[in-house]
Parts: structure tokens; C-alpha cells; sequence
């Protein structure tokens, strides 16, 4: 690639990796819980939101430059990955589809007692970490699509994949009293997930095109 084309594919591959790190992290699940409980709370936000965004930072960038090394020299394996990526894609956009058909709201009731700063990182921590799903779509799944793009814009795919992790957990922790009548709504959440499920197809498609 030359510099012009560097330039130009910038702002599309660091969009296709904030969106897709939207689309996988923005979920009713545990860890979106706990940073709104914490935000709820006032207690230790900023290390919490610190923690999640710069944990998932390091598991995407390892991911993209990991899996791109490891796919460099395979070009038939990275086109397996892509065809399986835009099949993930598209089964979690169908899944994000039919959860928009049923109502379902985030509770944060029934989260404990105050915490202090250590454990409010532990827990942060195993929400994070010993959850599986996190290695599936930041490793792999982020990973094996930033590895798909080229080499000078590898890094930009994975800063937008990042900025997107820390702009959610920003908004759920300190905007947590303005969002929480929003996420217990189940209307609200229907209408995230019909997005999420279309954006999630859009994605596949994008990169079913690219692997053939």
C-alpha cells in the first residue's frame, strides 16, 4: 500500500473495528452489570472502567498482531478464518435478532454490598477474564478479522476495536444514573439488538466479500 491509500483506508478500518467491538460488547451480560452497579454506586468507577477498557485493549492488540504473524505466511487458513468469521457474524447477528423480539432488562439489584478498591478490581477482573466468551471475541474472532487488513492499517483496526470497549464502559460507569432507567427497559434493549443484528450482518458481509 502507498501512503494515499494508507491515509484513505484509515477512517473506514478503524469504523469496521469500532463498530464490530460494539456490536460484541454491548450485551446484557455480568461485566456490563458490575460497571453499572459501580457506577450506581460512585465506588472506584474510573478504575473499573480503566481496568475493562484496557484489558480488552491488550487482548484485541495481542489478537490482531498475534493472529496476523500467525496467518502472514497461510493465506488459505486466513481465508478459512474470514469464511468462519462471516459465519459467526452472521449466527450472532441472528441471535441478536431474535433476543430483539423478547423483552429482557439489566438488573443490578442484587449485586452486593459496597466493595473496596481491591475488590472492586477482583471482580472487575474475573468478570473480565475467566469469562470465555471474552478470548472467543477479542482473540479470535477481533483478532483474525484486524489480521485481514492491511499491514499498515492493522493498528488502526485494533485502536478502533479499543476506543469502542472504552467508550461503552465510560458511558455504562459514569453515565450510569442517566442510563439506568434506559437499561432497565426492556423496549430499549430490543431496539439495541435489532442494530447490533444489522450491523452485525453488515460486518459479515463485508467480510465474506473480502475472503473471496
Amino acid at each position: 500500500m502507498n501512503l494515499n491509500d494508507t491515509i484513505s483506508g484509515v477512517g473506514p478500518v478503524f469504523a469496521q473495528g469500532l463498530f464490530l467491538s460494539l456490536g460484541l460488547i454491548v450485551a446484557i451480560g455480568a461485566q456490563n452489570a458490575f460497571v453499572l452497579r459501580q457506577g450506581l454506586r460512585r465506588e472506584h468507577v474510573g478504575s473499573v472502567v480503566a481496568f475493562c477498557a484496557v484489558a480488552d485493549a491488550v487482548l484485541i492488540t495481542a489478537g490482531v498482531l498475534g493472529m496476523a504473524q500467525a496467518l502472514g505466511d497461510r493465506p488459505m487458513l486466513a481465508r478459512g478464518l474470514a469464511l468462519g468469521g462471516a459465519a459467526f457474524l452472521a449466527v450472532y447477528g441472528w441471535r441478536a435478532l431474535r433476543r430483539a423480539r423478547q423483552a429482557s432488562a439489566l438488573d443490578v439489584t442484587s449485586m452486593g454490598q459496597g466493595l473496596s478498591l481491591g475488590a472492586a478490581l477482583a471482580q472487575a477482573a474475573a468478570f473480565t477474564l475467566l469469562n470465555p466468551h471474552v478470548y472467543l471475541d477479542t482473540v479470535l474472532l477481533v483478532g483474525s478479522i484486524g489480521a485481514q487488513q492491511p499491514v499498515p492499517l492493522q493498528g488502526w483496526f485494533a485502536a478502533g476495536a479499543s476506543v469502542a470497549s472504552l467508550l461503552w464502559f465510560s458511558a455504562v460507569g459514569f453515565g450510569a444514573r442517566w442510563l439506568a432507567p434506559w437499561f432497565a427497559r426492556p423496549r430499549a434493549w430490543q431496539v439495541l439488538d435489532a442494530l447490533i443484528g444489522v450491523t452485525m450482518w453488515v460486518l459479515s458481509a463485508l467480510l465474506l466479500r473480502h475472503a473471496l
